[in-house]
């Protein structure tokens, strides 16, 4: 899974992807640190930068140009920032901001979105749930990306009867080939002295998609991961505990929306959506972005948390680069600002975008 590292004296080709309201700006700071980071490891970097989004829209009359959607698929590894605005409301939906991005996804295949979720220590007492809730929670969704309601045909709304509809679909080939991704990230994480354990989160009681799931997902584990431990939990079930037991989760696979929401929920535990990156990967090149939206009301200012793109970039030096060692300084750097009580305006502090990258950057030059 995911597109082979680059050769060793291949130069990084990186599409940047800044889309629309705040993205530019957490996207710039990223950018500054990838830059230290692959300029550190003695290798040549090339950054391309296209619209995507209502950006894409404005400048093309389409959220996923052509000419995007080509030089992503020729990428190493893809950058996104975020899409969507409310002036974008009233578009038909195959213009619409978010249909970009899912067309990119699709574009690139990338099925398995993996989105880590860390309690930074500093961070602890700043989160709206009580620090012993908190304390030893580690845990990586895995959702899938591809398939489910998002992507599901039949879909449409009948504005004359007044009827809208969507989809839910999944084949077995879909499910398999996302649980797969889980049992494998939980096994690796074993290894290191994790609990090797899969929560599989589904909705079985009522819909038959998710009873198609829990099938594939068990027998998957019985047939090629017996080591790891599997357990099933509907999804109303996990979004409480999420909330009350955190620590009790290691790798959770999901679909599509469900993955979504409780993501987003996971948030909370942080202590701001601002914090959490993602990594959507495939068969190609990967995309990563943070998993906050363009948040339109604070675009422009200056004071939106970049540390989710940032931490976005170490997983992309990680999984797409070949540059191991330089996630782990650009992790070790995000830490130590934070502990010096660095923080933006959504964690309570004054550090605006730009001064949080510069200081994520000179935490690197001082390692």
């Amino acid at each position: 899974m995911s597109s082979q590292s680059p050769n060793p004296n291949e130069s990084l080709r990186i599409v940047s992807l800044p889309g629309d309201g705040v993205g530019p700006e957490v996207t710039r700071a990223a950018v500054q640190v990838l830059e230290a980071c692959v300029k550190a490891a003695g290798k040549s970097l090339e950054i391309i930068e296209l619209p995507i989004g209502g950006a894409a829209y404005d400048s093309d009359g389409d959220p996923l140009p052509e000419r995007t959607e080509s030089a992503c698929k020729q990428a190493h590894a893809v950058l996104l920032g975020a899409v969507g605005g409310p002036q974008y409301d009233s578009l038909t939906p195959d213009k619409r901001p978010e249909k970009g991005l899912l067309r990119l996804r699709k574009a690139l295949g990338v099925f398995a979105n993996l989105r880590p979720v860390k309690i930074y220590p500093s961070l602890v007492d700043r989160a709206p749930i009580k620090a012993e809730y908190l304390r030893g929670t580690d845990m990586v969704v895995v959702r899938e990306l591809l398939g489910g309601i998002y992507f599901g045909e039949p879909r449409g709304w009948d504005r004359e009867v007044g009827k809208a509809f969507n989809t839910m679909i999944y084949s077995e080939a879909e499910v398999r080939r996302v649980a797969r991704v889980a049992f494998e990230l939980a096994r690796a994480r074993g290894e290191a002295g994790g609990k090797k354990h899969v929560t599989s989160v589904d909705k079985a009681n009522v819909l038959e998609v998710s009873r198609l799931w829990r099938e594939v997902v068990t027998e998957l584990q019985k047939s090629d991961y017996p080591d790891v431990a599997l357990a099933h939990q509907y999804v109303d079930s996990a979004a409480m505990d999420l909330i009350k037991n955190p620590g009790r989760f290691d790798v959770v696979v999901t679909g599509n929306m469900f993955g979504d929401i409780l993501t987003d929920e996971a948030a909370v535990l942080s202590g701001s959506i601002g914090l959490l990156s993602s990594a959507s990967l495939g068969d190609g090149p990967g995309l990563y972005e943070p998993i906050h939206g363009s948040a339109p009301d604070i675009a422009g200012k200056g004071i939106a948390n970049p540390i989710g793109t940032i931490a976005s970039v170490a997983a992309m030096l990680q999984s797409s680069l070949g540059l191991a060692d330089q996630s782990k300084r650009v992790e070790a750097a995000i830490d130590s600002v934070l502990q010096a009580g660095h923080f933006t305006a959504d964690l309570g502090g004054d550090i605006t975008t730009q001064k949080m990258g510069d200081l994520i950057c000179q935490a690197l030059e001082a390692q």
